[in-house]
């Protein structure tokens, strides 16, 4: 695995940061998600993802909204969906940037998610068998997701 590194530089005495490698989730969902929760109070973020992944809450979909269905409970925008599993990941990664703050001896209930970016990680090839001998690419994307928390 090469090494990868932070896409911005911020002060470490005031900031904390975590990443995620190579998760499998969807690209898509990621930057969608990230998009929404970049510039909140870590806890509200956490609070909703938690609502997310329990489907009581839904993540407003702009960039990737073609064939997206309008959520009733969504205010501000229309199109949204429910990417569980994508929650799931970033609200561990968001945990363990606040894992870090304290480590640091900051306060991470007053930090704001000041940076919040997903890059292409590696892709994992596969194929599908097909009839009369084929086979067809059955490749698997994964995502690199970075966080940083500032006060």
């Amino acid at each position: 695995m090469s090494k990868v590194g932070y896409s911005a530089e911020y002060d470490p005495a005031v900031t904390a940061k975590a990443m995620a490698y190579e998760i499998d989730v969807s690209p898509k969902h990621c930057i969608e998600i990230l998009n929404f929760i970049k510039g909140k109070k870590v806890s509200v973020a956490k609070t909703y993802l938690e609502n997310v992944i329990e489907k009581k809450q839904s993540i407003p979909f702009k960039r990737f909204a073609r064939n997206v269905g309008h959520k009733r409970h969504q205010t501000g925008w229309d199109a949204g969906r429910y990417p569980v599993k994508a929650s799931k990941e970033i609200l561990k990664l968001l945990k363990h940037a606040e894992a870090n703050a304290e480590y640091k001896g900051l306060e991470p209930e007053n930090m704001k998610i000041v940076h919040a970016v997903s890059k292409k990680g590696r892709t994992i090839q596969g194929i599908m068998p097909r009839a009369m001998g084929r086979a067809t690419a059955w490749n698997k994307e994964t995502v690199t997701v970075e966080v940083v928390i500032g006060e």
